[in-house]
């Protein structure tokens, strides 16, 4: 099969992270692919540096005229069985440039359960013959907007299997936790709907009932300054952790000793499905696709939405009970085995795009 991503972002976020496992998955199985993707954004780098066919594109925007000619004149070269648009401004780039080129499949992916934006998002998605849901609750999002339902097919999002890299404690002590403490981990970026005010008032909670505990926080975002100022406010500057974007996070996640999301909002959240694959035990909010994911009681703990003082409760719990934690972190490694591996998300993609148009 011949197959053309596409996806528009500058920068590096789960969502492109799955949009290079998806190309060097199906390349790796024979199938021929090429990545259009932002020139100088990191996706390129980061495809580049794995081999594989990328072409730069110049976006700018959603309707990006120049963007759009290329990728038109990249089809028109390509010729692939399947236009795979990963983003909204690559779905409508992708679409209008499709009809400057000779048919192809146009299948999309939707990653948020945010709901669909005015009358031209409505129409990139219905115009698709396949779009493709990372959870159930963006499949529901999608039908409730008017995508027909016998065009969207559930593919869970997947992350690598490997094993972790030694020296996560190190790293740990690196960014000024001192040895043998517990550890909170997340990682997100710090944009609103993954609500990490939450999570800084559930750590305020948290700190009087084990003060010894520590919150590290990997990725960067616009609400940095608000939350450092608001870890000021309530005393937390030497229990919280800004440790930015790392490249490490094979040694961070088994050195964690809770995985925590605060989402208020999220499709999926590939980041749990790391810790998972790590055999850390989850504190998340029941939100969106996490539920999906995360089984209260099995192989985490789910508590509401914007409630610092449930999440405060849960992760108490799982800090201060090792067997409950290690019995959850199992449970969750199982999960992940039966149901979100990079090689079944590929697996699945291909399949999803049988009957598209």
């Amino acid at each position: 099969m011949n197959v053309v991503h596409v996806d528009s972002a500058i920068g590096w976020r789960g969502g492109q992270n799955q949009v290079l496992l998806t190309a060097k998955g199906m390349a790796a199985r024979g199938h021929r692919v090429v990545l259009a993707c932002r020139s100088g954004g990191a996706l390129e780098a980061r495809a580049r540096g794995e081999g594989l066919d990328v072409h730069g594109l110049p976006w700018a925007g959603d309707l990006s005229p120049r963007a759009m000619l290329h990728l038109a004149r990249l089809l028109r070269r390509v010729r692939p069985d399947v236009l795979h648009l990963h983003d909204p401004h690559a779905l409508a780039a992708g679409l209008l440039a499709r009809r400057a080129a000779p048919p192809t499949r146009a299948v999309a992916t939707r990653r948020v359960d945010f709901p669909l934006r005015g009358p031209l998002s409505r129409w990139k998605y219905r115009s698709c013959g396949r779009v493709i849901a990372v959870s159930r609750k963006i499949a529901e999002v999608l039908g409730a907007q008017g995508v027909p339902a016998e065009r969207i097919r559930v593919v869970y999002e997947g992350v690598p299997d490997r094993p972790g890299v030694a020296g996560g404690r190190e790293a740990l002590a690196e960014l000024g936790v001192p040895a043998g403490c517990p550890v909170v981990g997340n990682v997100a970026a710090l944009t609103d709907h993954k609500d990490h005010a939450t999570l800084v008032e559930a750590a305020a909670r948290v700190r009087p009932r084990l003060p010894e505990a520590r919150f590290v926080v990997v990725g960067d975002g616009p609400l940095r300054p608000r939350l450092e100022a608001m870890c000021r406010e309530r005393g937390l500057l030497d229990r919280w952790i800004f440790a930015g974007f790392r490249h490490d996070l094979d040694r961070l996640f088994p050195a964690f000793t809770v995985f925590c999301l605060s989402s208020h909002m999220e499709g999926l959240g590939t980041s749990l499905l790391d810790a998972m694959a790590f055999s850390r035990p989850v504190v998340a909010t029941a939100t969106g696709g996490i539920p999906e994911a995360v089984e209260d009681g099995v192989t985490g703990r789910l508590v509401p939405v914007r409630d610092p003082e449930a999440l405060a409760d849960a992760l108490v719990q799982l800090l201060t009970d090792t067997d409950k934690a290690g019995a959850m972190g199992a449970a969750g490694r199982r999960r992940f085995e039966e149901r979100f591996t990079a090689e079944r998300m590929v697996d699945e993609t291909l399949a999803a795009y049988d009957g598209a148009r």
